[in-house]
C-alpha cells in the first residue's frame, strides 16, 4: 500500500561567500537522527562527515559541500537548523567582567550573519617579488586539526595556499610539498608571516554581538559570539 508523500517547505538563501542563492528544505527525521548520535560523540570527523551529509540532503544534493569555504557551511548549517526546530536558542555565557560567572543568553540566529572585514584579502604580499594567494579552509582541512599545536595548524596554513607567485613565475598549491610549503614559510621573518596571520584573523565568520547581565554582579556587557560550535551549545 503506498503512502502519502509529505510536502516539505522548501526555502532560499544566499551565500556569502560567492552570493549564490541556493534552496533548501528543514531537517528531516532522518537526519535529526543524525545529529543526535554525532552530538553524543566527541569524534571531529564525525561531525564533520554528518554536517556534509545533512547540508548535502537538506539542498537536494546540488552543492559541492566539500569545497564550501567553513564559513558557508556553518552558515548554511545554522539557517537550515532555524527553519527545522526554530530561530531562538539559549547558550550558556561566561561574563566578561569578572570571566568566571556564567549566564544564559537568547538569541536568534535569524540575526546571525557572516561578518566580512572591510579590509580582509586573500593576497599575501611577502615581498617585492613574492606574494600568496590564499583560499578558505574547508571540511576536509579541517579534519586535519587534531589539537591547537603549531604543527597542526601549519597544516590547514599549507592547504590555503593556492597559489604563490615569484615574480611571473606561479606555483599552484596542490604542485608544492608539505615540505617545501614549511621551509618557505619557516623562512618568513615575524612580520611576514604576521600577514599570513592576518589572513586567517580577518577571514569572514559567523559573528554576533549580544548582551549579557551578569546575575552576581548585575553588570551587562557586550560580548562576541564567534563560530558555529558557540551557537549550538
Amino acid at each position: 500500500m503506498a503512502l502519502p508523500k509529505l510536502e516539505t517547505p522548501v526555502y532560499s538563501l544566499t551565500l556569502p561567500s560567492s552570493g549564490e542563492k541556493i534552496k533548501f528544505r528543514p531537517f528531516l527525521v532522518k537526519e535529526q537522527k543524525l545529529l543526535i548520535l554525532v552530538n553524543q560523540d566527541e569524534n571531529k570527523n564525525e561531525l564533520f562527515d554528518t554536517l556534509k551529509s545533512v547540508i548535502s540532503g537538506c539542498t537536494f544534493d546540488k552543492l559541492n559541500v566539500e569545497s564550501l569555504p567553513m564559513f558557508d557551511i556553518e552558515y548554511l548549517f545554522l539557517k537550515i537548523r532555524a527553519k527545522s526546530v526554530g530561530s531562538k536558542i539559549n547558550v550558556t555565557l561566561i561574563c566578561p567582567d569578572d570571566e568566571e560567572t556564567q549566564a544564559p543568553v537568547d538569541i536568534d540566529i535569524d540575526e546571525v550573519e557572516v561578518q566580512i572585514d572591510e579590509q580582509h584579502t586573500n593576497i599575501i604580499e611577502v615581498n617585492d617579488d613574492i606574494k600568496l594567494v590564499m583560499q578558505y579552509p574547508i571540511l576536509e582541512d579541517m579534519k586535519l586539526l587534531k589539537d591547537s599545536s603549531t604543527m597542526e595548524l601549519f597544516k590547514i596554513i599549507n592547504k590555503c595556499v593556492k597559489e604563490l607567485h615569484h615574480g611571473e613565475k606561479i606555483y599552484n598549491g596542490p604542485d608544492m610539498t608539505e615540505k617545501d610549503l614549511n621551509d618557505f614559510f619557516e623562512s618568513m621573518s615575524s612580520e611576514q608571516f604576521d600577514k599570513v596571520n592576518e589572513f586567517f584573523e580577518t577571514m569572514p565568520r559567523l559573528r554576533h554581538i549580544t548582551k549579557i547581565t551578569n546575575p552576581k554582579t548585575k553588570i551587562e556587557s557586550e560580548i562576541v559570539i564567534e563560530g558555529l560550535e558557540s551557537f549550538l551549545e
